[in-house]
C-alpha cells in the first residue's frame, strides 16, 4: 500500500481528503509546513498533497524546500488550493509540482490524479534505479555514487557523525587481463563486487563501481580505527576467494584499499576528503599492495602491514 503525506492546516480538509483515499493508501496528515517537511524526510512517501495557503510557511515555500532536499526532491507533489488565478498554477508547476487541484475537490478527480501520479512515480523510480546500477557487477554505478555520497556527507554534517570513504583497486589487474583474458577479468570484477557488497548492507552504506577495476565505498557512523579494522576484514574476504593470479603480490586476486574517516562540519569540502582517500590508496600500493591504509582528520595513519 503506497504512503501519501497530506499537509494542510485545515483539519476539515484533511479529513475530507482522508475519507476519499482511505483504504487504498496509507495516509499521514500534518497541519503545519514544518511538521510536514520533517515527515517527508523521515517517511517513504509516494506522493505529497500540499495545501498552498498555510500560516508561517506557505505551500510554495515548502515546495521549494522539498525540491531542494536530497531526501524529498523526487516525491511528486500535488498542490491543493482555492486560488484559481493561472499565475499561481504556473508558479507551482515551475517550482516542481506535478499537478494543481483547486478546491472544492471532486472525489473522483482526486482519486484519479492521485493514482496516476503514484503510478508515474513508480515508473520513474524504476527507471532511475536501473540507470544507477552497474551492468557488469549489479552494484551501484558512478552516477549513483556521486548522488549518494553527497547525501551521506550532508547527513554526517547535520548529525555530527563520522564519515568514511575508501577507494579499492584490484591489484595488478592489467597483468590478470593479459594472462587470462578480458572475459576472465570481467568475471573477477563481478566476483570482487559481489563479495564486497555483502559487507555494505546498512541503509547508510554505499558501495559502487568507480570505473574499470576500481570501487568506492561510503559509510557513516563508524570511528576511524573501527573503520580501518572493518576494511581489513573486507580486504581479507577478497583474498579468501582464492581466485588464481599470476602476480608478484599474491598467488590470489587481491585488492588494495585506501580510506579516511572525518567528522565533517559545515563548510568542509567533500572533494578534499575524497582526494585524501585516493592518497591513502596510493600509499597502500606504494607499501606493497594487498593491504589497507587508513587516515583520520588529524592525519593519523593506520597501516595493515
Amino acid at each position: 500500500m503506497d504512503k501519501i503525506l497530506i499537509i494542510d492546516d485545515s483539519p476539515v480538509q484533511t479529513e475530507f481528503l482522508s475519507s476519499i483515499l482511505r483504504g487504498e493508501h496509507e495516509l499521514t496528515a500534518c497541519h503545519t509546513a514544518e511538521e510536514g517537511l520533517r515527515a517527508a524526510k523521515e517517511g517513504n512517501f509516494a506522493l505529497i498533497l500540499l495545501d498552498v495557503i498555510m500560516p508561517e510557511m506557505d505551500g510554495f515555500t515548502l515546495l521549494r524546500e522539498l525540491k531542494a532536499t536530497d531526501l524529498t526532491r523526487y516525491i511528486p507533489v500535488i498542490l491543493l488550493t482555492s486560488l484559481t488565478d493561472i499565475q499561481f498554477e504556473e508558479q507551482g508547476l515551475l517550482l516542481g509540482a506535478v499537478d494543481y487541484v483547486t478546491k472544492p475537490f471532486n472525489p473522483v478527480i482526486i482519486k484519479a490524479r492521485v493514482n496516476t501520479h503514484i503510478q508515474l512515480y513508480h515508473y520513474q523510480m524504476q527507471f532511475r534505479q536501473q540507470a544507477m546500477i552497474d551492468e557488469l557487477t549489479g552494484v551501484a554505478n558512478r552516477r549513483r555514487y556521486e548522488d549518494g555520497s553527497t547525501a551521506r556527507w550532508n547527513e554526517a554534517v547535520r548529525f555530527n557523525l563520522p564519515f568514511s570513504i575508501c577507494m579499492f583497486d584490484i591489484d595488478k589487474f592489467k597483468l590478470y587481463n593479459d594472462t587470462f583474458g578480458h572475459p576472465a577479468g570481467d568475471q573477477v570484477i563481478a566476483a570482487v563486487a559481489k563479495t564486497v557488497s555483502t559487507y555494505f548492507q546498512r541503509s547508510t552504506d554505499l558501495f559502487a563501481r568507480y570505473g574499470g577495476e576500481e570501487f568506492v565505498a561510503v559509510f557513516v557512523g563508524t570511528a576511524a580505527e573501527s573503520a580501518f579494522e572493518f576494511m581489513k576484514s573486507v580486504r581479507q574476504a577478497v583474498e579468501n576467494l582464492h581466485i588464481p593470479h599470476n602476480s608478484p603480490v599474491s598467488p590470489w586476486v587481491t585488492v588494495s584499499i585506501g580510506g579516511v574517516t572525518v567528522t565533517p562540519k559545515v563548510g568542509n569540502d567533500f572533494n578534499t576528503c575524497l582526494k585524501l582517500a585516493d592518497t591513502m590508496l596510493y600509499d597502500a600500493k606504494r607499501f606493497g599492495r594487498n593491504q589497507v591504509v587508513w587516515s583520520n582528520q588529524n592525519q593519523a595513519q593506520w597501516r595493515e602491514k
